[in-house]
């Protein structure tokens, strides 16, 4: 008989997997592995992503890895950037063009009307081995020869069809600056993975078992973008159980699955945190089913917060004042572990400003 795991189980099995029960002892490059990557869209947002969730974590360890090349910021999973370590990039990359040719076709094909694509590419490589260069930086060179395109639909064009990642000093903490984009063999000295696509793409929905599982076929092509993965989940070794709505979901044998009564304390995430995105049913982590907010910026400065392992509310760091926003009264025993969680953040992104912690009332 098939086991049964209830919505709370399935949180708790999740928090464990991405150290939100309790903090990990681990290198930062150690959990960015074991979590398959980070959202990195924002750039600094993986800075607070793993402050959340590891013991004695501190800046310089991350931005030391971006700028000795350990880990990447790049397009991989949902054709969004992400923050991963070097040999995943490199396996990876492969597996997700086809998303980002979709991507261009959808949206950039028809601004590059008149301009042959190859011809675009060949003339962008040499434009790139030179120095890291933006997507606009890109239109405006290859619009000089094609200048019946979009300068902006060119730039797409470059770095939605070459292996790149995004390169220092973005993504640094402390530094920052535009996205500009580099080979992804040449910043890291190795070409990427030419492995057999079946065992890449198992070992990866392996890999995102074991950061967000249990999880149904549509969990995993909803955290990865990829499609048809029905037959690979069904052919790994993996266990079965059902969801309270009986659907099917699957989890590494051997992974970590609490009781559902397991406490979990408060926890503030980051912005476009990878907890909040990477399932098709969001309902063990977003009970009230609302949009997760995706603002713009560089990251750091705001995101989300966890109560009892639920989205419970939203944070933002402005004007001096560090704002917290539930979504309902808390509490008393939650708002109290929940400021003393604040004074820790506010630590960790301002040390110097000491800004206000300021609860709004819902």
């Amino acid at each position: 008989m098939t086991d049964v795991l209830s919505e709370r189980a399935l949180n708790r099995a999740t928090l464990a997997r991405q150290y939100l029960l309790e903090r990990a002892p681990l290198r930062a490059i150690d959990a960015i592995e074991q979590l398959a990557g980070m959202q990195s869209q924002a750039p600094l947002a993986p800075y607070v992503g793993l402050w959340t969730r590891l013991r004695d974590f501190a800046p310089g360890e991350l931005a030391a890895l971006t700028e000795d090349r350990e880990v990447v910021r790049m397009q991989l999973m949902r054709n969004t950037v992400h923050l991963v370590r070097a040999r995943d990039a490199l396996d990876w990359a492969a597996l997700f063009t086809p998303l980002q040719t979709a991507e261009f076709n959808a949206n950039f094909r028809a601004g590059t009307a008149g301009a042959d694509l190859p011809a675009v590419l060949d003339q962008a490589r040499p434009l790139l081995a030179e120095r890291p260069r933006s997507r606009a930086e890109l239109g405006r060179l290859l619009a000089a020869h094609w200048p019946q395109a979009e300068p902006r639909a060119l730039g797409y064009a470059v770095t939605l069809h070459l292996v790149l990642c995004q390169v220092p000093p973005r993504g640094v903490w402390g530094k920052g600056g535009g996205a500009t984009w580099a080979p992804l063999s040449d910043w890291l000295g190795a070409p990427p993975g030419t492995g057999p696509a079946d065992a890449l793409v198992d070992a990866l929905v392996l890999r995102y078992l074991g950061a967000f599982g249990p999880a149904s076929v549509a969990d995993v092509q909803a955290w990865s973008g990829l499609t048809r993965l029905r037959e690979v989940v069904e052919r790994l070794p993996v266990r079965v159980f059902r969801g309270h709505a009986g659907e099917a979901l699957y989890d590494l044998p051997d992974a970590p699955r609490p009781d559902q009564d397991t406490p979990a304390p408060p926890r503030f995430l980051p912005e476009y945190d990878n907890l909040l995105l990477s399932h098709s049913d969001r309902t063990r982590v977003i009970p009230h089913r609302r949009p997760v907010p995706l603002p713009p910026g560089n990251g750091a400065t705001g995101g989300t917060f966890l109560i009892d392992g639920r989205w419970h509310g939203t944070w933002q760091l402005r004007d001096q004042k560090l704002r917290i926003q539930p979504f309902a009264s808390l509490p008393t025993a939650d708002r109290d572990a929940l400021l003393a969680e604040a004074a820790e953040l506010r630590e960790f992104i301002a040390p110097q400003a000491t800004p206000d912690i300021v609860v709004d009332h819902p």
